[in-house]
């Protein structure tokens, strides 16, 4: 039992399920149980709540990466650690978050990484900058596939910088795609320019969810 988890979830999900119109597909691409690894883009602060939200609404529980600088905060680093989530170092080089990572995998849980590892991102669409290999080594090392997920809509609510607004009502809409099995795509041992290649692949599966999702948003709802 989590309560930390629990205190979270109770606090977070009936303000967000009232504020935002959620578009939710794919929900039945996460199992009820067993071992998930779910990739998903990056473009703002509230990414974190929409991606935990798909995974609580198909009814399991998110593990996530993030940055070691929000567990250095007082009380927000009490409710991840009490939450069990999962801190990273960012430009160290410590192999200890993918070794939590595949403890919390072989455990049966649902990680969630972020390969990007920021939201500042360069591209004026908002498409998937270039990711980190984390996401394909955890799944080989696992033998789990990666379910890419992608969110839009909260690049304009809650962002490092740019126009933003809290607009009651504002569409998030998120998507799972199909499974990534990285195994299934390696000739050849795992070597840098493999694991390269195979991430760059990911992440054009996360730029079509990603660019299916920008064409069909409301455009009402699109800042000039």
């Amino acid at each position: 039992m989590e309560p930390w988890y629990r205190a979270a979830e109770l606090a977070l999900v009936p303000p967000m399920q009232l504020w935002f119109n959620w578009r939710l597909e794919g929900l039945e691409k996460i199992p009820a149980e067993g071992p998930v690894i779910v990739a998903g883009n990056h473009l703002s602060y509230v990414d974190p709540l929409a991606h935990g939200y798909f995974v609580v609404k198909a009814g399991r529980r998110p593990r996530f990466l993030a940055k070691q600088e929000l567990f250095d905060a007082r009380f927000v680093g009490t409710v991840l650690r009490g939450a069990r989530q999962i801190s990273v170092e960012r430009g160290t080089g410590d192999r200890s978050p993918l070794e939590d990572a595949g403890r919390a995998v072989e455990r049966g849980e649902v990680v969630v990484i972020y390969p990007e590892g920021t939201t500042a991102t360069t591209h004026e669409d908002f498409s998937p900058g270039r990711g980190k290999t984390g996401a394909v080594r955890l799944s080989l090392a696992t033998g789990v596939p990666i379910l890419p997920v992608a969110t839009w809509g909260g690049q304009f609510v809650w962002r490092r910088s740019g126009r933003q607004s809290l607009t009651f009502g504002r569409p998030i809409w998120v998507v799972a795609g199909e499974p990534f099995d990285p195994s299934e795509r390696l000739d050849g041992e795992p070597d840098a320019r493999r694991l390269r290649t195979l991430t760059d692949d990911l992440m054009g599966e996360l730029d079509k969810l990603v660019a299916d999702l920008r064409a069909r948003y409301p455009t009402r709802w699109t800042p000039g």
